[in-house]
């Protein structure tokens, strides 16, 4: 079916689209069942495993509201629909959660439309055009239900929706698989840097006696330093943003909010000192808001300004230095207060001071820490392909630029 022969529908024709009933202040518990606002579920789109669930209510009051209005099912969407916007969630089988009315837009009971090709929809062009003429607001931006009920989609077929969602929910099957194993991986090596940089048991500790130091009884042969004993800094170059592209040719530039995701969009042909260029497994932290600190995975593209890069000096462990700055650049990001956002200055990394072990302890650790952190780096590597040739391939099956039915199916890209 080329593009010419689908039918174009009304969005509001194929589904209901509502959102939940109004949860008060007085009915959050402690624990209960989970209440998403649109934070968690952008944290969702986002790819995070477990949401940093910090609302619940009652299992009465959910039972209650569900009996009478229903509750999440396994196929729903929901879309975050007032700040930050256009994040979208299938609901899965075994979900339960309630979420906050008017800030997330309910999409149920569907009918000749696949809500996981849906989903894929409103992410291509065509879902981004729509939505952005359902939006309201100046200093908040929002859609409403009744600009969002006047959407239009151009529909192929029911069986091609189901085809064009199972291709590329194939891709977001193997990167959810691999970020499972790399959540495993950063939970293994930070239980051992807990265990032996944190309560000091490690190998052979029984025999080494503690010494006083500055950060208080330490083992002995272990010593105080500041960051920049031991780590090569560089701060990013600013880059003028007027010579970003998004795609395109060019290098990627990272910037704060790209070093999570391992990927950045924007792209600048602009060619400064080498020095600013990012490798995989690079350690980045950024400089304003939320510090996001994570290892380059997503090949090589520039350091922008804001977002400085950690290289270990000769004989330390690139693991070990990042999970001994991971503490406390947490520390510095739930201490410093900005006027609007927090900042980390470079005097702030400067005054840091890490517990270095032994050359001997060191050795062991990197023969433990840094085979996991090489299979992480591989992981999130694959991720990172993953992603793009899915971010490729959406907007060409979406729009009918490619025949789906020449594409292989979706079981062969876990071979």
């Amino acid at each position: 079916m080329t593009r010419s022969q689908r039918s174009k529908r009304r969005v509001s024709d194929l589904c209901e689209i509502t959102s939940s009933k109004r949860i008060f202040a007085a009915d959050y518990q402690a624990e209960g069942v989970p209440f998403f606002r649109g934070k968690e579920i952008t944290e969702k789109y986002n790819g995070a495993i477990e949401v940093s669930t910090e609302l619940f209510i009652a299992r009465s009051k959910f039972e209650e509201i569900k009996a009478k209005s229903g509750a999440p099912m396994s196929g729903d969407l929901l879309l975050t629909s007032v700040g930050t916007l256009g994040s979208t969630y299938v609901v899965r089988r075994g979900d339960e959660f309630y979420f906050k009315d008017g800030n997330i837009t309910w999409f149920r009971d569907f009918r000749g439309l696949d809500s996981n090709y849906f989903n894929y929809w409103l992410t291509a062009p065509d879902g981004r055009a729509e939505l952005k003429k359902c939006t309201i607001g100046s200093s908040q931006s929002a859609y409403t239900i009744i600009l969002l009920k006047g959407m239009e989609i151009e529909l192929p077929s029911l069986p091609e929706q189901h085809r064009i969602a199972s291709i590329l929910s194939a891709y977001d099957d193997l990167i959810e698989n691999n970020t499972r194993r790399i959540t495993i991986l950063e939970e293994m090596a930070r239980r051992i840097h807990d265990e032996w940089f944190v309560r000091f048991r490690f190998p052979e500790h029984e025999g080494v006696r503690m010494v006083e130091s500055e950060l208080g009884l330490v083992p002995e042969g272990w010593s105080v330093q500041g960051l920049y004993d031991v780590a090569d800094l560089t701060y990013g170059f600013p880059f003028k943003s007027n010579l970003f592209k998004e795609g395109g040719e060019g290098l990627g530039v990272i910037r704060i909010r790209d070093i999570r995701d391992d990927y950045t969009g924007t792209r600048t042909t602009e060619d400064v000192d080498p020095k600013y260029r990012v490798t995989d497994g690079d350690i980045l932290v950024g400089m304003d808001g939320a510090f996001h600190m994570g290892r380059w995975a997503g090949g090589v593209a520039w350091l922008n300004q804001r977002v400085v890069r950690f290289r270990p000096k000769v004989s330390i462990p690139r693991s070990w230095l990042f999970w001994v700055t991971e503490e406390p650049i947490k520390t510095l990001e739930a201490t410093i207060v900005g006027t609007t956002v927090a900042h980390l200055s470079a005097r702030d990394l400067k005054e840091m001071r890490l517990l270095v072990p032994s050359r001997a302890v060191l050795e062991v650790a990197a023969s433990v820490l840094e085979p996991m952190n090489e299979l992480e780096l591989t992981l999130k590597k694959k991720n990172a392909n993953l992603r793009t040739t899915r971010d490729l391939l959406l907007p060409k099956l979406i729009s009918g630029e490619l025949d789906v039915s020449a594409m292989p199916e979706p079981e062969a890209l876990a071979a």
